[in-house]
């Protein structure tokens, strides 16, 4: 057993609730290096399509992506997996993905003692050591399908060669931007997926484009308003989509939601088939923003950390071909604006 591994041990007996992202932190490693040093890793190829593609075996799973301040859990089918290059698609009416694969490195199968049994698991990370992605078998989950892709897609352990994260790029002066062409182009746009390549020609970061953008199309408001959000959407059945996630892999929850909590700093939902847990402290800006869509305009609730990182998204239901639903829109334009909370 490796000394990494020992100290682990040590440090969650001491803390046994310690999320492991945390405890990675704590012993100043990647998440990846602890899933390495885990004695029962099996190290995956990098065949990561195929591995993906496979995972419809193991039936109803736990589907978990997240980033620093955001968990993203959804149980169901792994199905309807298809890939065009390093992009690809899992389209179910649960787990519901946007894979891009440009930087994933590293996967294992883990099969970890826990006080409720083996927890039995599929984890992939970037160049980095960032977990991107993990898979997490039910008891409702085929156990022989599991260990049959593991044998399959088994590779012999060997060094890690993680690379250093990069710095976010600057943004450019706000005065360097010409608004007015900016702002032409943003108008112009006829489908919400435009937004980012129509931000990335300008060289403008997400955060930027929304405090560059045409009046009325994006305004700040409380970082709590989230809360208010969830609450309201909870109580009145209202149906959205939560887009939550990182680099390599974007997961998204349709529909309903019911159960929303607050514990210490941590904004819960914690339903059957769908818990988002956010990290309330590390939500720095919260925009609502109108984008124009394929029919009629497409209007959404983004967080953002004191970097300016995307941490997560939030929609109203909305089918291909249809204008959004005006109980959102309402819900939306209710939300405390930020100089309202900075008065109180």
């Amino acid at each position: 057993m490796s000394l990494l591994w020992d100290r682990y041990q040590a440090l969650k007996a001491g803390q046994p609730r310690l999320r492991v992202r945390d405890a990675a932190a704590a012993l100043h490693v990647s998440e990846c290096e602890l899933a390495a040093a885990d004695p029962t890793a099996v190290r995956l190829q990098p065949h990561w399509e195929d591995i993906l593609s496979s995972l419809a075996s193991l039936g109803r799973v736990m589907a978990l992506t997240r980033n620093h301040a955001c968990v993203h859990e959804t149980l169901g089918l792994y199905d309807n997996v298809s890939f065009e290059g390093k992009v690809g698609l899992a389209m179910n009416p649960v787990i519901d993905l946007r894979i891009f694969l440009f930087h994933w490195r590293y996967g294992f199968v883990l099969r970890t003692a826990t006080p409720r049994g083996v927890q039995r698991s599929l984890q992939f990370f970037d160049r980095h050591g960032d977990a991107v992605h993990k898979v997490f078998l039910t008891e409702e989950s085929n156990i022989d399908a599991f260990d049959a892709l593991a044998a399959r897609f088994a590779e012999a352990p060997a060094a890690l060669t993680l690379e250093p994260v990069e710095a976010l790029p600057g943004e450019a002066a706000d005065e360097a931007v010409d608004l007015d062409a900016f702002r032409a182009e943003w108008l112009s746009l006829k489908d919400v997926h435009e937004f980012h390549p129509f931000l990335r020609r300008w060289g403008v970061s997400r955060r930027q484009g929304f405090r560059l953008a045409p009046k009325g199309l994006a305004w700040r408001v409380a970082e709590h308003a989230v809360e208010q959000l969830l609450r309201r959407a909870a109580a009145t059945a209202l149906p959205i989509m939560v887009f939550a996630g990182n680099r390599s892999l974007i997961q998204i929850h349709t529909g309903p939601i019911s159960n929303v909590s607050v514990v210490g700093d941590w904004l819960n939902v914690l339903d059957s088939d769908f818990n988002l847990h956010l990290r309330t402290d590390l939500v720095a800006e919260a925009w609502v923003t109108r984008k124009p869509g394929d029919n009629g305009v497409v209007t959404s609730l983004e967080l953002f950390d004191d970097a300016g990182e995307s941490l997560v998204t939030f929609f109203g239901e909305r089918k291909p071909g249809r204008p959004e639903r005006a109980e959102w829109v309402k819900l939306l334009g209710e939300l405390p604006l930020q100089e309202q909370a900075d008065v109180a």
